[in-house]
């Protein structure tokens, strides 16, 4: 099977099903009934009995909300697992009541879907290997994702009052469904003032006990709810590199937000966008099975820093430093990739024209327009 996961409203439902025969939404009371008969009914209603040249594809969404979700899985996927294929989707909770228990391990692999990003607006085919030649997109579309974000339909729209009105009803919507649904009703008011400090912190350290201190509670409730917010896919977090993986976290991480839209400091912004397309990138060549790939940050005791470091199969790959404008090459980024031994070292810069050359044919550290390193991308 096919577990798709992502944020709210990244377009799950509907890519899946573009590519099913048969849809099957628990919110749809007849659906409902067929489900609830259990494996048998559901193979009924799907003629599994029926030759066929291809299997029949069929996607079951928001099945989650029931708790016998995964029994529901897993004794369809057991019976009739031969005869059709299975795609699973949901809201952004989905991600976190899978990782409750193990009732369905070795019967699906995980495909995370995330919002609309450069390489997407130069072409939609599947890459052979990570790494792919620039391609140009359009200043139009460049626009759209700077200040409309990636989710499809502000994205598709392009309209600045629709966006506004789409962001606030999404957060609405997370806070007073998903996390409704997650949480204690009191604890709602406290969680959603540490959202809006984390919608203010975008491309910032995280520093948990400042944050319990602003919010009134102790540290480690901080930290259960932003590890919960992480998992419905309001925002990341990206760690410090260390070859000792404990050392990494104790150290404090990064936080992202998945909507850089709304982010009014323009490095701010433009750093979280990268981030976004980073993250996009490392779990897509990991959901192809390219690699294992992380995303991380490099930071040592005298203040040097590098915005972004993506490591493969546990080896430094590529430093990423992010610039609105400036084309001057931090030192930081030799220093960090003499320490790591990573191959490239990017200055990425936002207000550079794109050009058609292939960022990744260069081993020492170079300045290069953000949309270029962005096109070779996922």
């Amino acid at each position: 099977m096919a577990l798709v996961s992502g944020p709210r409203q990244v377009g799950k439902t509907t890519v899946c099903r573009g590519l099913g025969d048969r849809y099957f939404n628990w919110d749809n009371t007849d659906d409902r009934r067929i489900l609830v008969k259990g494996p048998a009914a559901l193979a009924e209603a799907l003629e599994l009995d029926r030759l066929r040249a291809d299997l029949p594809v069929v996607v079951l969404d928001e099945l989650h909300k029931t708790p016998r979700w995964k029994a529901i899985l897993k004794g369809f996927f057991d019976t009739y697992g031969e005869r059709a294929k299975v795609m699973v989707t949901g809201s952004s909770r989905l991600d976190v009541f899978r990782r409750g228990g193990d009732s369905l391990m070795g019967r699906y692999l995980l495909y995370r879907m995330h919002p609309w990003s450069v390489a997407e607006c130069a072409r939609v085919d599947l890459p052979d290997h990570e790494i792919r030649l620039p391609m140009p997109i359009d200043e139009a579309d460049w626009e759209a994702l700077w200040v409309h974000g990636g989710f499809p339909e502000p994205f598709l729209r392009r309209d600045l009052r629709f966006t506004r009105r789409w962001r606030s009803l999404r957060q609405d919507q997370l806070a007073h469904e998903d996390l409704r649904e997650l949480t204690r009703v009191q604890e709602l008011g406290t969680l959603e003032i540490l959202m809006r400090l984390l919608a203010e912190r975008s491309g910032e350290q995280l520093v948990y006990a400042n944050l319990a201190a602003e919010v009134g509670v102790a540290v480690d409730t901080i930290k259960r709810w932003v590890d919960l917010l992480e998992h419905l896919h309001y925002g990341f977090l990206v760690r410090p590199w260390f070859t000792n993986v404990a050392k990494a976290l104790r150290k404090e991480p990064k936080w992202f937000l998945r909507d850089w839209s709304g982010i009014l400091d323009e490095g701010h912004r433009a750093e979280t966008l990268t981030a976004c397309h980073l993250l996009k990138a490392v779990e897509g060549w990991t959901d192809l099975g390219f690699g294992t790939f992380e995303l991380h940050y490099l930071r040592d005791k005298q203040k040097r820093e590098v915005d972004f470091l993506v490591v493969k199969d546990r080896q430094p790959w590529f430093l990423v430093e992010v610039k609105t404008s400036d084309t001057r090459l931090s030192p930081a980024l030799a220093y960090f990739q003499a320490q790591t031994g990573a191959p490239h070292a990017f200055q990425a810069v936002v207000n550079l024209p794109f050009e058609a050359l292939d960022c990744f044919k260069a081993i020492r550290p170079v300045t290069v327009p953000l949309r270029t390193l962005l096109s070779q991308m996922l």
